[in-house]
């Protein structure tokens, strides 16, 4: 009897139980993972500058962005937005632009060659064709010199197009409008102090021409008044239906300014105050607002 017949079915479990055993073992004791931290490069310091197209005298309090020059603002949106071109890249547009007009090429663009035409008479056998040499074409796989120029002032007229819808200014200056029906106490204080100095400097300088003339009238100005209290803008809303006199109350207002600039009241809300009063031009040479 061999030593292979004395090993039973049990025998042959138990060890392949042991073998287990000390194989998930191994396994689970042995072998262990863990987590590489990612190795980052280092990377370089940078600056992020943004240009601007304008320039302000006054430099802002709270700048938003660093630029190339101080700038208050004067975009379209009330919160601050970073200014991006409104396209990737430079695609056609349909809208020919400021583009200059095309430019027909100095050398014409070769045509295929025709057959040459044969000349026959009734009565004749034989056909004679002319004997013109054949030029060569030439090769116009590479653009030419007036194509490359064209390509160019396309180009740059796409860009001069991007760069108008380019959103110039990230935030919108905050304005307000007041008249003589304001009421608010820091708005209706300002204008008071305002309109006397422009009557005071009206009627020191009332147009000699409108008192020779005895000149009446009435006009509605629109004064936008800077945070510094520069002049922004001057609009006629109203003419008075003389020239002379329309451009007596433009002129008036630009000898009065700079204006006292805004309280710091009225700076937290405002950035442009915008005064709009009646001008009358009396007899008598007398300048009064309403």
């Amino acid at each position: 009897m061999s030593v292979a017949d004395h090993i039973s079915s049990q025998d042959r479990l138990s060890v392949t139980l042991v073998f287990a055993l000390l194989s998930h073992a191994v396994i689970i004791l042995g072998v262990t993972f863990s987590y590489a931290e990612p190795q980052l490069p280092e990377m370089l310091p940078s600056l992020d500058v943004i240009l601007v197209q304008r320039k302000s005298d006054t430099p802002p309090e709270d700048a938003d962005y660093l630029a190339q020059a101080s700038q208050q603002g004067g975009g379209t949106e009330l919160e601050r937005v970073r200014p991006q071109s409104p396209i990737t890249g430079q695609v056609p547009k349909p809208d020919p632009g400021l583009a200059p007009v095309p430019l027909a090429p100095a050398n014409p663009t070769p045509q295929q060659e025709q057959p040459a035409e044969v000349l026959t008479t009734r009565l004749a056998e034989t056909k004679v064709a002319p004997t013109e040499e054949k030029k060569p074409v030439p090769d116009r796989t590479q653009p030419t010199a007036q194509e490359l120029l064209q390509r160019s002032m396309e180009i740059a007229r796409l860009e001069a197009e991007i760069g108008r819808e380019l959103q110039a200014y990230a935030k919108r200056p905050r304005r307000k409008f007041i008249s003589a029906n304001t009421r608010e106490f820091e708005f209706a204080t300002y204008m008071q102090a305002w309109v006397a100095k422009v009557e005071r400097i009206g009627n020191l300088n009332y147009p000699a021409e409108a008192r020779q003339r005895k000149l009446e009238g009435s006009l509605v100005l629109t004064v936008a008044v800077s945070r510094d209290g520069s002049i922004e803008a001057i609009d006629v809303i109203q003419p008075s239906g003389y020239p002379l006199l329309d451009e007596a109350a433009i002129r008036i207002v630009r000898m009065g300014a700079p204006y006292a600039p805004l309280p710091e009241k009225i700076r937290d809300k405002v950035d442009i105050l915008h005064i709009t009063r009646t001008w009358q031009f009396l007899p008598g040479a007398v300048l009064r607002h309403n």
